[in-house]
């Protein structure tokens, strides 16, 4: 075989691989260093990445992949689409304009007040500027910084940074092909205040900025560009099917020599096929790690001079591929269409897995061998690549190596627990059900709990602060001994419960200073588990998560949080809130093993927390939260799917919460999901009191509760904690006054959005004592 098969990637990890870009931005954030110092990192975590693809054989190697903070921030800066409030009228947007749209401000801001929704008001006078709403990014746990639109919307291009980044690899020696949040794409993933208003009206307008950056890559030389929209694994509408055919139609007129691969991921193109093959592009993009299925269609309706960009290599989960069994499925497409009308690919960026197996030291050697996180992924496109171009016979030992991996993970004892199958198969319907409705249980909780109108909690974290974290890598390394771990902790939550109960917080919470992160602490705790030391993937801006990896079936074989609750409830007359994360979240912040369906993995989880809960309620908790926030990213793409995903999934959120009495109050929470599409399931979840994320959007998503009359209660967040800045006590009262729009005033508790780990106490304490204040202004008003 001469010719060579192109072998590509969407996108490879920015954090770097000891997360050197997190810590180049807190830096940056907290002023200890400049603006030039955090560029010199970004351009040399760039270069790496280049480098290091180059060296694996990829052919097709993306540029503008990398963002200081978010990929659809970089393209609100890029096209101009900056809110009015931000100090930017035209020109190059400053990083201080950037970081005020991811991240908000604080103290004094020169701009305009709220005075219509082309204000939108990220403004709060002397308080600041707030941020950017966020959201995940389709099913994914990345978070994406939402557009905001407004009617006469202008588009300029201000910022140039896709064509600096093509230049800069060029002048390193790598020709790379550009990468663009689609135009269309970008538009649906926005939002304007108007809610009669559709976005996509603004595309005319938005065109010829796209049409600029294409100009000027080919002017530089570029001869491929990569352009995402993943809007086609969605359900789209004829309307979003002709601006699609408007955009791709315009640019092969403007720039009828570049090529362009049109990009989609994270499902199947479905009934978008017909719209996708129609385009006029060189290449197409296919997630066949998601959606395997949809290559046969392909293949019969593809036209004959059409680029086929096969996405073989998961590039969300962390399981170490088939590499025979993939090479059996594209042998006979590259037989029918020829290595020049084939290119082999990541199935989307790499962006949501770790960086590189060869750095991990916490996972024993036959876990490790069912593996591949980034760089390893690398390695098998690149073995993937040689097969086609040159014959199986070329990589017949990387072959057997990677077959070898996945006999022995399949056949190892590890992975199956006949208890755990057991107890699984003898669920009952009613293990799933409260006794008794939740007007019922009202009652008896008010006459145990005996909380004031307007109640004020916390979500569970308090500031995982440098001295917390000093400790914890101390006793993690053997310098501090478990007492002295002990008595740390024991100082820790004693002044949480002492500080909560002064500011006169209702129902306190211990602070979760033992924990590491919400899922983790968790999973290290259960059976069927494994966690990594460096398996960081990045979530949002500098903030990195390690997911577990579920590798076999899961169990608990002991209390996991009964101790440090029942030591802070000791404390306190006040009650004190058991924090768990549920079985959705554990589930869907993971790597989950592929062998099994993920509803049974959720149920498996659902049954270990089960125990957990009644082991705090037997201890004398009379209040247990049950992290949810993951439940909408796990929402599949296509509305099709979704009744079976809700049912497993809110069935195995009540299989973990309703073994109690009708006095323990059961508290879920949700972040940054919009509601109103799945009101109908969080209902059904019957949890007593909800909490979720409203402060970003101005209590917007309680909308979803105007027209379905939410019977339990509702804790709308009232303090932005991803951003630094401390709300007024006039904000929060104002918030709470539109949630009393949609709510009755003893539906509603006072909280923040989420938890307080990542913030500063300097910021913490004062935002605090303002949400009281707010809680205690509301109660005096409805109290007479």
């Amino acid at each position: 075989m001469s010719a060579s098969v192109l072998v590509a990637t969407l996108g490879a990890p920015r954090i770097g691989p000891r997360r050197e870009l997190k810590a180049a931005l807190e830096s940056y954030w907290s002023g200890k260093t400049g603006s030039d110092a955090l560029l010199e990192v970004a351009a040399g975590l760039r270069g790496a990445n280049w480098a290091r693809q180059h060296a694996a054989g990829i052919t097709h190697i993306p540029s503008n992949d990398f963002s200081l903070y978010d990929q659809v921030l970089d393209t609100t800066v890029t096209v101009g689409a900056i809110p009015a409030g931000y100090g930017w009228k035209d020109g190059a947007v400053s990083h201080e304009t950037y970081f005020a749209l991811a991240r908000g401000t604080q103290g004094e801001q020169t701009c305009c007040t709220h005075k219509s929704a082309n204000d939108h008001a990220h403004t709060n006078g002397a308080a600041g500027l707030s941020a950017l709403e966020m959201t995940k990014w389709f099913d994914t746990n990345y978070h994406y910084l939402v557009p905001e639109f407004v009617r006469g919307q202008a588009f300029e291009l201000a910022s140039t940074k896709v064509i600096d980044e093509f230049r800069e690899a060029k002048a390193l020696g790598y020709h790379t092909r550009p990468v663009l949040v689609g135009p269309v794409t970008f538009l649906k993933l926005g939002k304007s205040r108007d809610e009669h208003f559709d976005p996509l009206l603004l595309l005319p307008g938005l065109l010829p900025v796209y049409t600029e950056i294409l100009r000027r890559l080919a002017a530089h030389g570029a001869d491929w560009v990569q352009i995402d929209e993943p809007v086609l694994a969605l359900d789209i509408d004829d309307a979003t099917r002709a601006a699609l055919r408007a955009a791709y139609e315009m640019f092969a007129r403007a720039v009828p020599g570049l090529k362009i691969q049109l990009t989609s991921y994270f499902g199947p193109l479905g009934d978008n096929r017909a719209t996708a093959l129609a385009l006029p592009v060189a290449g197409l993009h296919l997630d066949l790690t998601r959606a395997s299925e949809q290559l046969d269609g392909v293949l019969k309706e593809a036209p004959a001079g059409l680029v086929l960009s096969l996405g073989v290599i998961d590039g969300r989960n962390v399981w170490r591929a088939n590499l025979p069994a993939i090479l059996d499925r594209i042998e006979p497409v590259m037989a029918k269409r020829g290595t020049d009308h084939l290119i082999v690919s990541s199935s989307c960026s790499l962006l949501h897995v770790p960086f590189d197996l060869a750095l991990e030291t916490g996972l024993d050697e036959e876990l490790k061998g069912w593996l591949a996180f980034a760089a390893q992924k690398l390695d098998e496109l690149s073995i993937l690549g040689r097969a086609l171009s040159s014959g199986r016979g070329a990589v017949k030992e990387e072959l057997a190596a990677s077959q070898a991996a996945v006999d022995a993970r399949k056949a190892s004892p590890r992975i199956h627990n006949a208890a755990v199958a057991a107890r699984l198969a003898a669920v009952k319907p009613e293990d799933a059900r409260r006794a008794h409705a939740f007007s019922e249980r009202r009652k008896a909780q008010n006459e145990a709990l005996r909380l004031p109108v307007f109640p004020t909690t916390t979500i569970g974290s308090f500031p995982q602060t440098g001295e917390v974290r000093k400790a914890r890598a101390a006793h993690t390394r053997g310098e501090l001994d478990n007492a002295g771990y002990d008595a740390f902790l024991r100082r820790e939550t004693a002044n949480a419960i002492r500080w909560q109960e002064e500011i006169g917080i209702d129902v306190l919470v211990h602070g979760e200073f033992e924990r590491n992160d919400m899922v983790q602490y968790f999973g290290e705790r259960l059976d069927g588990y494994a966690f990594t030391r460096t398996g960081w993937v990045q979530s949002y801006g500098s903030r990195c998560v390690r997911p577990p990896v579920i590798y076999g079936d899961v169990s608990r074989p002991e209390a996991m949080s009964v101790a440090w609750t029942t030591y802070a409830q000791s404390l306190t007359d006040k009650p004190v809130k058991g924090m768990l994360t549920g079985p959705i979240t554990m589930l869907q912040w993971s790597f989950v093993r592929d062998d099994l369906s993920r509803a049974d993995v959720c149920r498996q989880i659902a049954l270990a927390l089960r125990d957990e809960v009644s082991d705090l309620e037997r201890a004398g908790i009379s209040v247990i939260q049950i992290d949810e926030p993951a439940i909408r990213e796990g929402l599949p793409l296509r509305k099709a799917d979704w009744a079976h995903y809700l049912d497993w999934a809110v069935e195995s959120f009540r299989l973990s919460s309703s073994g109690v009495r009708d006095a323990t109050q059961i508290h879920t929470h949700m972040c940054y999901s919009e509601f109103n599409d799945i009101i109908d399931a969080i209902g059904a979840m019957d949890a007593d009191v909800i909490s979720i994320e409203t402060s970003r959007s101005k209590m917007e998503l309680l909308d979803a509760f105007i027209t379905y009359r939410y019977p339990n209660e509702i804790g709308p967040g009232v303090y932005d904690i991803h951003a630094p800045r401390v709300p007024s006590v006039a904000e929060m009262e104002a918030l709470l006054e539109k949630a009393e729009q949609r709510l009755a005033a003893d539906q509603i508790w006072v909280n923040p959005d989420c938890g307080l780990k990542t913030r500063q106490w300097e910021e913490v304490r004062p935002a605090l004592v303002n949400m009281v204040a707010a809680a205690r202004a509301l109660r005096a008003r409805v109290e007479g």
